[in-house]
């Protein structure tokens, strides 16, 4: 590898890993910061969630923001801004404080994971761009399995800010780097307009409602609640104005030619079922491990750890096995594993330990590496180096929301079957059940077995519940499978511009 993109390779990565790993890491600290802070746990969540949401809103912008200021001044500002907040983060005295930090971390690492790939992607020749996207994938899918593992350490041995100071040290070495090894394209343009207020604000309000709705739905038992069915309607209207905006405009905020390329278009919509299976199922297997198999935060960090060297493992091969299979045969491939180990995980039950979840896990992070490294590099080829920047810009925005849609859909799932489950359990559950009888018979405690049956009952309907879940991911990894039938091999060379 070329000496100077080895250095910018380095670079951006450091800054792409810190922002991916720190969306993550605040999830198995919120109790202890709600309990530090005084703030009650929907006060606490919005930690969470106004990162996520500034996050989104950032990502569009990718492609008119590098162009505007810059490749390496916008990476360099963005990182400079993550930074500068993580500390102001673990500053916070009361929750408000801490949620409006939050917020402006979430403007700066947004930006930091579509500018890295396209930075990659770029910077490698065609022959070896499966490669830059193994090594954007090791951060890209590796960081947010390394986040709630390196959290509970944390958490258990330290206090909650330390999750924020510890971007300090890190985010000032990127800097440094970004301003030293990053340099500026001659084919990036500065736009000859000023900026689209109007379609900005417009395009804010659109996707926060929608990632809002996603985020919170659930919690406000979705639309019962007129919030949710508020912005639900307003998220519909103000992206189908902006779309139809950005489709005139000749100088977009957002380019939205490139879906014209089929190879993204496809890519986009597998990309979103990726998203589902990475950030669903990351939510759902530590609440998986820690209420049904009482794991503590180590614990849950430790059984996240063999998906984590599963895709560490696949991500170099599948870039190797990338430059004589065909992508689509990977990525099929790739899902196929994901489906099956999906579904062994919902063969489990409350009693499974370390051993049972070995292998299971580890199939999973070392599918994810066959999905996504070919799937990255199939959707981005044909993209013209001009548009590579808003290319991955929306790419990351649909993976990320394709995960918030996963987490939603995972949720509603879990909670649904969970209080089916128990109502058909607790049914069998009288005085007339032998079984009952029996055990209310040798017990001195009437009431005290009945408890205990109770318990055994919501467990074991819980148990269902996340078993229905794991299934439901591995057919909805499946059915994406027919989307690889229209998806072209991409082209080795970079193609003349798209035309509006």
């Amino acid at each position: 590898m070329d000496r100077s993109v080895a250095l910018v390779t380095v670079t951006v990565m450091i800054g792409m890993i810190m922002a991916i790993i720190d969306a993550t890491i605040v999830n198995v600290a919120l109790s202890n910061m709600a309990g530090n802070l005084g703030a009650s746990i929907d006060e606490i969540s919005w930690v969470a969630t106004g990162y996520i949401l500034a996050n989104v809103v950032v990502m569009p912008l990718n492609g008119w923001l590098t162009a505007r200021f810059g490749r390496r001044m916008f990476y360099a500002s963005s990182v400079a801004i993550f930074t500068l907040t993580s500390f102001l983060c673990g500053t916070a005295t009361n929750v408000g404080l801490l949620i409006f930090y939050r917020i402006l971390q979430g403007l700066g690492g947004g930006a930091l994971q579509p500018t890295a790939q396209a930075i990659l992607f770029e910077s490698y020749p065609p022959e070896r761009r499966g490669q830059a996207m193994a090594i954007f994938g090791l951060g890209a899918m590796v960081g947010p399995a390394l986040g709630p593992t390196l959290g509970g350490y944390i958490i258990d041995n330290f206090s909650w800010p330390l999750i924020f100071y510890i971007n300090v040290p890190i985010g000032i070495l990127a800097f440094v780097m970004a301003l030293a090894f990053i340099r500026d394209q001659s084919y990036i343009k500065r736009p000859e307009n000023g900026i689209d207020w109007l379609g900005l604000g417009v395009m804010t309000l659109g996707i926060a409602s929608v990632q809002y709705v996603l985020e919170r739905g659930q919690r406000d038992d979705w639309f019962d609640s007129s919030t949710i069915m508020i912005l639900s309607i307003t998220a519909v209207v103000a992206l189908a104005w902006f779309i139809r905006r950005q489709l005139r405009d000749p100088s977009p905020l957002v380019e939205l030619h490139i879906f014209r390329l089929r190879s993204f278009s496809i890519g986009n919509m597998i990309g979103v079922v990726s998203g589902f299976g990475l950030y669903g199922l990351n939510l759902v297997l530590p609440l998986f491990f820690e209420n049904i198999l009482g794991f503590d935060a180590w614990q849950t960090g430790l059984a996240l750890l063999p998906g984590v060297v599963g895709t560490a493992i696949s991500m170099p091969i599948a870039a190797r096995m990338l430059q004589q299979f065909s992508p689509r045969s990977l990525i099929a491939a790739g899902i196929i594993m994901f489906a099956y180990a999906a579904w062994a995980m919902g063969s489990l039950n409350q009693y499974a330990g370390f051993g049972d979840l070995l292998w299971p896990r580890t199939l999973q992070g070392f599918a994810l590496g066959f999905l996504f490294v070919p799937l990255s590099t199939a959707t981005l080829a044909d993209v013209p180096k001009d548009q590579l920047a808003s290319a991955s810009g929306i790419y990351s925005l649909l993976r990320q929301l394709g995960g918030s849609i996963g987490i939603a859909v995972l949720e509603l799932i879990q909670i649904r079957r969970e209080d089916t489950a128990q109502s058909t359990l607790a049914g069998s559950i009288t005085r007339h059940n032998p079984s009952v009888a029996s055990m209310l018979h040798a017990s001195h405690d009437s009431a005290a077995t009945m408890h205990q049956i109770a318990d055994e009952v919501l467990r074991n309907a819980t148990m269902i519940a996340y078993a229905d879940v794991f299934r439901i991911s591995a057919i909805l990894f499946l059915a994406s499978l027919p989307l690889l039938l229209f998806m072209r091999e991409p082209t080795r060379t970079i193609k003349s511009p798209v035309k509006s």
